[in-house]
């Protein structure tokens, strides 16, 4: 499997996992020093720990079984890849019942050790 496709397949089986609520999936091919944006506080996470803790915050507002791609684009260099990505999942946030979520997200992979890990995560939604 070429780089391209080891970085898709990855990417999909973590989409899978946070589908699943599978935390060890979701953790995975996550490196120790992931640096995360996400949408709610907080603003950047740090270190694998933060970026477990922020998986609890999505699962109280969030449907089970709805974390979807419209789209999935993918660059793998040797060493290097990105990943930009167009989704969607079930909102409950502001307590008024699950609403469609559009979302954006960006990922960086390195690959350490003949292995790919997700080092750096960005999920953004459009400004109003």
């Amino acid at each position: 499997m070429d780089n391209e496709s080891q970085v898709r397949s990855l990417i999909e089986n973590w989409a899978a996992a946070v589908r699943n609520r599978d935390m060890e999936g979701i953790l995975a091919h996550h490196a120790d020093d992931i640096i995360m944006f996400d949408v709610p506080p907080p603003f950047q996470s740090a270190g694998i720990a933060a970026y477990r803790d922020t998986w609890q915050t999505f699962f109280k507002y969030t449907k089970p079984g709805v974390f979807n791609f419209h789209s999935l684009n993918v660059i793998a260099g040797e060493d290097l890849a990105l990943a930009v990505a167009t989704m969607w999942c079930e909102d409950n946030s502001d307590g008024k019942g699950f609403q469609h979520l559009d979302f954006r997200l960006t990922i960086g992979l390195r690959k350490i050790e003949g292995r790919w890990l997700i080092v750096h995560e960005h999920h953004s939604v459009p400004a109003e």
